[in-house]
């Protein structure tokens, strides 16, 4: 099974410990993209294949995952606007019935409900399989590249197993239908 991280900013680390740091069972080909590591052009409404190759490539791999684990940090009380731009970028459908885990990363507790006002009603609205205990990680629970609040490591292991349970649900779920 494929499980697709994506780190849904271009600038910091945290959002990449907190991807980096969460474990799968050896199932689970986990692989993380990183959105600063793209030159992703812009959302501007036009047809999905007149983007550039790399912009297709992303989407596509987004596409063939059989689960996302989306990362974000807290920008402005908000998600930042290069994951924003990523969502814009999806056809219809894309990842309609995809489970999708988050995984917040803030400075503080002071955001703790961007994820519920912000992120969740937007994949909601792309018809995706939110899993809705998604992990809050603050400032105090970094060390150096790395976590060390075991109560986040709980909530991660938590998150791990119940993002490959939807997507072994999701896997079955495509194998029934005679395509």
């Amino acid at each position: 099974m494929k499980i697709l991280g994506i780190i849904g900013t271009v600038f910091g680390s945290k959002t990449k410990t907190a991807l980096n740091h969460i474990k799968f069972s050896d199932d689970v080909d986990y692989e993380i993209v990183d959105l600063a590591d793209f030159n992703l052009q812009f959302a501007d409404g036009r047809v999905f294949g007149e983007y550039d190759n790399a912009t297709i490539e992303l989407i596509n791999k987004i596409m063939d995952a059989d689960a996302l684990l989306i990362g974000s940090p807290v920008y402005q009380a908000s998600i930042p606007g290069s994951l924003k731009n990523l969502f814009d970028l999806f056809p219809v459908d894309t990842i309609k019935d995809k489970p999708v885990g988050i995984i917040i990363t803030s400075g503080s507790n002071n955001h703790y409900l961007v994820a519920e006002y912000q992120l969740v009603p937007i994949l909601n609205y792309l018809k995706a399989d939110v899993i809705n205990k998604y992990v809050y990680v603050t400032q105090e629970d970094f060390g150096v590249n790395t976590i060390v609040n075991e109560g986040i490591d709980i909530r991660l292991e938590a998150l791990a197993s119940e993002l490959e349970a939807r997507a072994k649900r999701y896997q079955e779920l495509l194998a029934s239908y005679d395509f």
